[in-house]
């Protein structure tokens, strides 16, 4: 048996090897024999590979490590067509991200392949950087650091117009309700907030359990003086804030987006920055990535920008190496597998 750690510069691959080593360590049995590929992800953007989007590394490349492999770990690897077609021996790719966006699900199902997946394994850092932004848009903390910087004491910023607003008290809107949003609602509570959420998939008896409120999209941003993006981006959900919604939001609000740049339309944002229709704009993700020079909101007051990286903790490398290679000693041993995106492919090694 062999398998392929197909790491990158944070799921690294030696996290890969020593995870599925510890989980089949009780086993009994030999340990399998590994392969390892590093792909360049982050150190260079991932995108479209073959017909996959959010990918890094080549077809090529990968191809050539997976021979022999019945079985391979990854965050980044492109899993195409082309690449299923040309390692025969493959059973299982088990992918460290929320959702297998690197792979071509049909193809995996027509070549025989199992893939899952690590739902919730960067949750609790997403949840804890959307936060900071949260504070940092809403007590203008972004911008008393870069004036501080350039050696602009911004003591205006004490004076009742220009000063922030607290969480506590405020009213705090989640767009989207899953392992982040519900982290973030439990934050927010703590602050003293009062949490509306807007989600068709969570139960509402559930969400009002958690002490949050459960609402329709538009309710939530006419009333929510903060609110902050945690849907999953799909063809349903592309601009889900668009220009209607976003008039939607009370003078002055904040604007949090930590999640998919796509679920939100750019192009009012700078407009509604300008003449404080929107009070402050917080994002870690863009509608295109790495941003341009000429992105409109270069330069536009009261924005805050951060280069995706609300994933980015140690502690999320380690889990995502966790879940995969539990899913990997689950396969090994013939059981079902927690976290399967095509359940059409069954049976184990």
């Amino acid at each position: 048996m062999r398998i392929l750690a197909a790491g990158d510069h944070f799921v690294r691959p030696e996290l890969i090897r020593a995870a599925v080593s510890q989980e089949l360590s009780g086993t009994g049995g030999e340990l399998p024999e590994f392969g390892e590929l590093t792909l360049p992800w982050p150190h260079e953007p991932f995108g479209p590979v073959g017909g996959v989007r959010e990918a890094s590394g080549t077809e090529d490349g990968l191809v050539e490590a997976l021979e022999g492999a019945a079985v391979c770990v990854t965050q980044m690897a492109a899993f195409t067509e082309r690449v299923f077609a040309a390692a025969p021996e493959l059973r299982l790719v088990s992918v460290s991200r929320g959702g297998p966006v690197n792979v071509d699900l049909a193809a995996a199902t027509r070549h025989g392949v199992r893939v899952s997946f690590a739902p919730g394994r960067n949750a609790p850092a997403a949840a804890e950087f959307a936060v900071g932004l949260m504070l940092a848009a809403a007590r203008r903390i972004g911008t008393a650091d870069a004036e501080l910087k350039r050696g602009v004491w911004r003591g205006d910023l004490y004076a009742y117009e220009e000063s922030g607003g607290e969480l506590g008290g405020s009213t705090v809107g989640l767009v989207g309700y899953g392992a982040i949003g519900r982290i973030v609602a439990r934050v927010m509570r703590a602050f003293g907030a009062h949490v509306l959420a807007a989600d068709p998939y969570a139960d509402p008896a559930a969400v009002r359990a958690d002490g949050v409120e459960p609402v329709g999209l538009d309710d939530l941003l006419s009333r929510s003086r903060v609110v902050s993006l945690h849907a999953r981006l799909t063809e349903e959900t592309h601009h889900l804030l668009d220009a209607r919604r976003l008039a939607l939001l009370p003078r002055g609000a904040v604007l949090v987006n930590s999640a998919r740049g796509g679920l939100l339309d750019h192009a009012p944002l700078p407009q509604m920055l300008r003449d404080g229709r929107l009070g402050a704009l917080a994002l870690d993700v863009y509608d295109v990535e790495p941003l341009p020079d000429d992105w409109p909101l270069h330069g536009v007051p009261n924005v805050i920008t951060t280069p995706h990286l609300a994933g980015a903790t140690r502690q999320t490398a380690h889990r995502a190496a966790a879940i995969t290679a539990a899913e990997v000693g689950r396969f090994l041993r013939g059981e079902e597998l927690f976290h399967l995106a095509n359940p059409a492919v069954r049976g184990g090694v």
